[in-house]
Parts: C-alpha cells; sequence; structure tokens
C-alpha cells in the first residue's frame, strides 16, 4: 500500500488490510454483508473507505461476546428455577 494511507482502498487492499480474502469480500458484497463498499470512477471499481473498515471491525468487536462484557453469559445472573408445581 505504500507510505501513504489511502483513504479509499480496492478490494485487494481492503481484504489486505482486514486479513480477508478478495473472494470473501466480493461474496460478503454480493451477499450484502460485511464492511460498506461503493464503486467509484467510470470503471465503476468497488471501493473501500479506511475509516469505514475501521468502524466495520469495531461493530464486530463489540457484537462479540469475547471482546464485549455486557454481551458475555457469565456476566448475566442466573435465573432460579420456579420451585412451585403447576397444577395440572
Amino acid at each position: 500500500m505504500g507510505a501513504v494511507r489511502a483513504a479509499f482502498l480496492n478490494v485487494k487492499d481492503a481484504a489486505e488490510y482486514l486479513g480477508l480474502s478478495p473472494h470473501t469480500l466480493y461474496v460478503w458484497r454480493h451477499r450484502r454483508q460485511g464492511p460498506p463498499s461503493f464503486r467509484m470512477g467510470p470503471r465503476g471499481r468497488v471501493m473501500y473507505r479506511r475509516e469505514a473498515l475501521d468502524a466495520w471491525i469495531r461493530e464486530q468487536e463489540q457484537a462479540d461476546s469475547r471482546s464485549n462484557a455486557v454481551l458475555s453469559p457469565l456476566s448475566v445472573t442466573p435465573q432460579q428455577r420456579s420451585s412451585r408445581i403447576p397444577n395440572v
């Protein structure tokens, strides 16, 4: 990518930045998953904003219970079982 940190990355560079394969990004784009992308230029090249990739990474971290204590099942108080036997 060079010394200059580009604001926009093509699929190959975005995949390298995320540690993924370009194929994964193409599949995600087709399924409307993954980080946001757009077409730019007369040839309509698929591009990613570096800031959008960083925001998407943060969202993934927050959605993962191993990284987000609020979502951890270990932080939830166990529910008490009812000792009442329902009338049948």
